[in-house]
């Protein structure tokens, strides 16, 4: 017995998650992608993996180029998520972005809160999607609040506790 589409898509929609753009380059040309779907592997080695869906053209360049950068999003980038997301931008998603570039070659997004740079080490396809293994080369972190995703809408955290009456 199989679920329906719609069914399967109401029920992930609870689950909340960062907001990240998947970079990469091939022929000085940079190339992204937002992506939702993304998580840590190991500790040891360091390892992260993300899905892309089958018909990106980023995907294919990642498999050519074998490195990619996570750019983990700050709040006040829903623009830029919306605009990495979008499949008929994509030859202006790079505009006017100061992109500096990781250890990887791959273009890191301006004012996000987390870079990982990685080389791809593992691709699986599985389904309607393809699932890329990396290996963080290096890190970058900044102060900032997260961009997260829920119930098909943007949410913002605050730093007070959920439970005031938490100890120490």
């Amino acid at each position: 017995m199989s679920i329906s589409t719609d069914n399967f898509k109401d029920a992930l929609c609870n689950w909340a998650s960062g907001v990240t753009i998947v970079t990469s380059r091939l022929h000085d040309r940079h190339y992204g992608m937002t992506v939702s779907s993304f998580c840590s592997v190991s500790i040891q080695p360091p390892q992260v993996l993300f899905c892309a869906n089958r018909k990106s053209h980023t995907a294919s360049v990642i498999h050519e180029a074998k490195s990619f950068t996570v750019s983990m999003l700050a709040s006040e980038q829903v623009s830029l998520s919306e605009l990495f997301a979008s499949d008929y931008r994509e030859d202006v998603r790079f505009d006017g972005l100061n992109c500096s570039l990781g250890v990887t070659n791959c273009p890191r997004i301006p004012g996000a809160l987390v870079h990982l740079d990685c080389s791809l080490v593992q691709e699986f396809e599985s389904g309607t999607h393809l699932i890329y293994v990396g290996l963080v080369e290096a890190t970058e972190i900044h102060d900032r609040e997260p961009l997260v995703f829920q119930l098909r809408t943007y949410k913002y955290l605050s730093d007070k506790r959920l439970d005031q009456n938490c100890v120490d």
